[in-house]
C-alpha cells in the first residue's frame, strides 16, 4: 500500500513539474518573445551577441538583467544603428525572482549547445 501511494505521490509531483514547466513557457511566450516577434527582433542573433560578449551564461544573466532594469543604448551591446530599426526596451516592471527565471528561459531557448550534434 506505501508503495501505490509513494508511486501515486511521483506521478503527481512530476504532472505538477510539467504544468509549470508549461505556464512557465507560456509567460516567457507573453512577457518577452511575443514582443521580439511582433517587432521581427532577432532573438538568435541577441543571443550569439551576448554570448561572444560575456561567454558565461552566468555573466549573460547578469548583462541581461542589468539592461533590463535600466535599458539605454549605452550599455546594450547592439551596435547603434540597432536603435534605428528596433524601438528602444522600455524598463521592465517585473519582480527580480520571475525576472530572473524569465532570463534563464530565454537563454535555455536559444542556448546554442543544444543544437550541437557530436558524432559518436
Amino acid at each position: 500500500m506505501g508503495k501505490i501511494i509513494f508511486l501515486f505521490t511521483v506521478l503527481y509531483m512530476v504532472l505538477q513539474a510539467q504544468e509549470i514547466s508549461m505556464n512557465d513557457k507560456q509567460q516567457l511566450q507573453k512577457e518577452c518573445l511575443q514582443c521580439h516577434i511582433e517587432q521581427q527582433i532577432p532573438s538568435e542573433l541577441i543571443y550569439r551577441k551576448y554570448l561572444m560578449n560575456y561567454s558565461t551564461v552566468a555573466n549573460m544573466q547578469k548583462a541581461i538583467f542589468a539592461y533590463m532594469k535600466n535599458p539605454n543604448s549605452e550599455d546594450s551591446i547592439m551596435p547603434p544603428q540597432f536603435f534605428f530599426k528596433f524601438p528602444m526596451k522600455e524598463a521592465i516592471t517585473l519582480d527580480d525572482n520571475n525576472l530572473s527565471r524569465y532570463i534563464q528561459m530565454y537563454l535555455s531557448t536559444f542556448d546554442l549547445k543544444k543544437k550541437l550534434v557530436l558524432e559518436e
